[in-house]
């Protein structure tokens, strides 16, 4: 089977559009519903990312910490919300190249907001032999689409509980 490029997934939350892409877009709070994210560096933009901003993210995944660059995409209040992600570091992002983009969707649905998530491995240029072998060291034995759909699950619930609970 060939590499995935793609992942998402989807959640209904009790909340209007507006309610939903607020919090998404920013990316300062994102550490609070990813398991792998941790929100943004100091001198980040603490609120909505706009179109053609961009901020430097803090992730995790066991006792592995980096840092992202990040450049807003799309800033559509209520409807999208998508960024790329294009330099990788431990403690600063100098390692240049398209790495993935993430984008969030917004659509009215019964109850609320359908909520959809969407992970785009950016690496095209990498070939699949070096790709699978990376990703499997990166993640603990699995692809990185197998494992970023997981995440995304997760996500969408952790967000899903928050702005439910208000």
């Amino acid at each position: 089977m060939g590499r995935v490029f793609t992942v998402s997934g989807s959640i209904v939350v009790a909340v209007p559009p507006e309610v939903a892409y607020r919090a998404v877009s920013r990316p300062a709070d994102m550490g609070r519903w990813s398991p792998e994210n941790l929100g943004t560096t100091a001198g980040s933009a603490d609120g909505p990312a706009g179109l053609g901003s961009s901020f430097v993210g803090r992730n995790k995944r066991g006792r592995v910490r980096w840092v992202t660059r990040c450049t807003v995409t799309a800033a559509e209040p209520g409807r999208r919300f998508a960024f790329r992600v294009h330099a990788i570091g431990v403690r600063t992002p100098r390692l240049r190249g398209p790495i993935a983009s993430w984008e969030y969707r917004f659509e009215a649905a019964d109850g609320g907001t359908r909520v959809t998530e969407t992970w785009t491995d950016d690496r095209r240029s990498w070939p699949a032999p070096v790709a699978n072998v990376f990703d499997r060291i990166a993640t603990s034995g699995r692809t990185f689409a197998d494992f970023q759909a997981r995440n995304i699950e997760k996500t969408l619930r952790n967000l899903k509980r928050e702005l439910e609970a208000g």
